[in-house]
């Protein structure tokens, strides 16, 4: 179903509120292709997963886990690219994962998560996937944070990929949070952009929302929303540049909110049985000039198959 979510009311004067009740390690790039012809058109699709940490590689096969995920993933078309929010540790068995479903020139673009800050070995992973070449790439991260933080383009879109750890000293030198090193960076990125449809992308949604099935709330509180102002500054930026949406992740649940008229599309977990919490998901996002669509396909909860359930338009 085609749904219309009302914006939600929800910035307060001084606080936060609840409106509503295979590459190897050391070749860590996938080869690059040009946008498809649709994308050079204006119309192309792309992945979000996220959260599949640890249920992905040998240690767990099969469809229960981010497996099932992938293929459901390939049976609708996997679009252009996939884009992972975060928590994606291990790394070398996703981007395997993504190899063996959907060929070695598929383009992943990882994100870096409170997991992948707190690892070394991951955070040199994606040093060295950062340090290029990025399929797209506009600028690289501040400079405490080059290679952890890119924007780029495809198509008739900009997308803009934070550190949400990165202070003026360090990749993984703050808790999550967009202090001003990040957020300077961000304007001046923004500011520069000139492609219509925008997304920006941080493991840690602005505000935790419950999960939009079950209604599980994790990491309220501890998100973004733990810096009050930091996080208000960070929408005020988006609403200021007509983001389209922000990608997020961490609390494992599914939810598209419109937080004070910029869309938070949280995409849950990717783990399959991994987190019997909330049903397993995957996103695809289809940009058009006239509009994007958010398709959300989510398992059955007991590891089975996948199937779309909900459409949401991103007016």
């Amino acid at each position: 179903m085609l749904m219309m979510l009302r914006p939600l009311n929800w910035l307060l004067p001084c606080s936060l509120a609840l409106a509503v009740g295979c590459l190897s390690p050391s070749s860590p790039h996938a080869s690059a292709e040009k946008p498809t012809d649709q994308a050079a058109q204006g119309e192309f699709s792309f992945a979000v997963t996220a959260d599949m940490r640890q249920y992905t590689g040998p240690k767990h096969p099969g469809p229960q886990y981010f497996e099932g995920a992938c293929a459901a993933l390939l049976a609708v078309g996997p679009g252009d690219f996939m884009i992972s929010p975060g928590d994606i540790d291990p790394i070398p068995p996703v981007r395997a994962t993504l190899d063996r479903f959907f060929g070695t020139n598929y383009v992943w673009y990882p994100v870096i998560g409170n997991h992948e800050a707190e690892t070394p070995g991951d955070v040199a992973w994606l040093r060295e996937w950062g340090a290029g070449p990025i399929p797209g790439l506009v600028r690289q991260g501040p400079p405490s944070c080059k290679a952890t933080a890119y924007s780029f383009d495809h198509g008739i879109a900009h997308f803009a990929v934070l550190n949400q750890y990165c202070d003026g000293s360090s990749e993984h030198g703050v808790k999550g949070d967009v202090l001003e090193v990040v957020h300077d960076w961000l304007a001046g990125d923004l500011a520069a952009n000139s492609k219509p449809v925008v997304f920006v992308v941080g493991h840690e949604p602005i505000i935790a929302m419950p999960d939009m099935d079950n209604g599980r709330v994790r990491h309220k509180g501890d998100s973004l929303d733990a810096h009050p102002a930091n996080a208000r500054r960070f929408v005020e930026l988006m609403r200021q540049h007509h983001v389209t949406a922000y990608l997020t992740a961490h609390t494992h649940n599914t939810s598209v909110t419109n937080l004070g008229g910029v869309w938070q599309i949280d995409a849950g977990h990717a783990r399959g049985l991994g987190d019997k919490g909330a049903r397993s998901t995957f996103l695809k996002i289809h940009v058009k000039r006239s509009g994007c669509r958010l398709d959300i396909y989510r398992d059955d909860g007991k590891g089975g198959p996948y199937a779309l359930r909900r459409s949401v338009s991103l007016d």
